[in-house]
């Protein structure tokens, strides 16, 4: 049986890991980016991912390798393969995480509801599709490397992009006029089971995620829906662990996919206390080809707040002993405006009230305070 997993990145998502691995008795370590990275206790090698030579070494101490973010190089995944390393997500799946051109076009083809959208490779392709949205504003993106609001503008004229088409094309999107934001995780394992995770809501700042809130207060019909096109996804594209697809929610009910993250994702972190199995452990299960565990809610209703720009650890007490609900969650990262630091989680029966528990908690611990 396999049981050595090599995680590619060191961030909070390795470090949060690292428990359901102890548990499971699977022998988990971190290629780590520098010595000081969150999941600095299981780093077993420091060094620079995109160094093909580097992920060797490393891969090679593992029987799968997984990852903490999708920003490996497609050259540096398929090197790592055709040497015999199990990849999961394998590089054809993970290119959809990444690459966000690809991604649009290959929901094009599932049939996956979508914003309207182009691609600009000049300004005279970003003014023939503003004529087309005939609205003030669109949606910029860069097709690579961008993430919690990074690589993404809202823009009203070619000038707004000036710069990023000098380095290659742009994805344009209509600017979504949505009632709200959801996310639909999904966990798939290479002999082809999934297991779902109920849809839940998340409140946004500036682009980054601040809250979640599960289940999602939606139509029955929205959580059958999202879950279906989940599934959809992840088998067509032949996913391997955690798949998280953010959507939007329209007045009408419609849902319409926004992105793709391939590995455990901020929006899962409620199920840590809130399902039988968290997206950690489910991901370490999916990815080692394992039984997956169940999804199921142990209490009715959970949230999640994030905490920015660094946590105030002295405060610890003080919000542990604001509510004995109240669940911390420190990345060990040092202070850096606007950064997520860690996240408190609160389950029981009541969303509302467990909203107002998590952020009067959060409120004491983060260093920006709430966003």
């Amino acid at each position: 049986m396999l049981k050595r997993v090599g995680v590619i990145g060191g961030g909070q998502l390795a470090r949060m890991m690292i428990p359901p691995a102890i548990e499971l008795g699977i022998d988990l370590g971190v290629l780590c980016e520098n010595p000081d990275t969150s999941a600095r206790e299981a780093c077993v090698l420091v060094g620079d991912y995109r160094d093909v030579e580097i992920a060797r070494l490393f891969a090679n101490q593992f029987d799968v390798v997984t990852f903490d973010h999708e920003l490996v190089p497609q050259e540096v995944l398929r090197e790592l393969e055709a040497s015999g390393v199990f990849v999961r997500p394998g590089p054809d799946a993970l290119l959809f995480a990444q690459d966000k051109l690809a991604m649009r076009e290959t929901l094009q083809l599932l049939g996956a509801p979508q914003p309207l959208w182009a691609v600009a490779h000049n300004e005279n392709d970003v003014e023939l599709f503003l004529a087309k949205i005939e609205g003030s504003e669109v949606v910029a993106k860069t097709p690579r490397g961008g993430y919690d609001g990074k690589g993404v503008r809202l823009i009203s004229d070619k000038a707004g992009v000036q710069d990023w088409l000098a380095h290659g094309p742009v994805l344009l999107e209509e600017k979504v006029a949505f009632e709200r934001e959801v996310a639909q995780l999904v966990a798939r394992r290479p002999s082809g089971d999934i297991a779902a995770w109920p849809l839940v809501e998340t409140g946004q700042s500036n682009g980054v995620c601040t809250t979640v809130v599960a289940p999602a207060e939606v139509d029955e019909a929205v959580h059958v829906g999202a879950e279906g096109l989940a599934t959809l996804i992840a088998k067509s594209l032949g996913v391997t662990g955690v798949l998280a697809v953010e959507m939007f929610v329209l007045d009408s009910g419609q849902i319409i996919v926004n992105e793709l993250a391939m590995r455990p994702h901020n929006s899962g972190h409620v199920f840590t206390e809130l399902s039988v199995t968290s997206q950690f452990e489910q991901h370490l299960r999916a990815v080692l080809d394992l039984p997956l565990g169940s999804t199921k809610l142990v209490a009715n209703h959970g949230v999640m707040v994030n905490l920015f720009g660094g946590v105030v650890r002295d405060s610890l007490e003080a919000a542990l002993a604001s509510d004995s609900l109240v669940k911390v969650h420190d990345y060990g990262k040092s202070a850096r405006p606007g950064r997520k630091a860690g996240h408190v989680t609160v389950i029981g029966s009541d969303a509302a009230d467990l909203l107002r528990i998590a952020k009067m908690a959060a409120s004491v611990m983060a260093l920006d305070g709430l966003a």
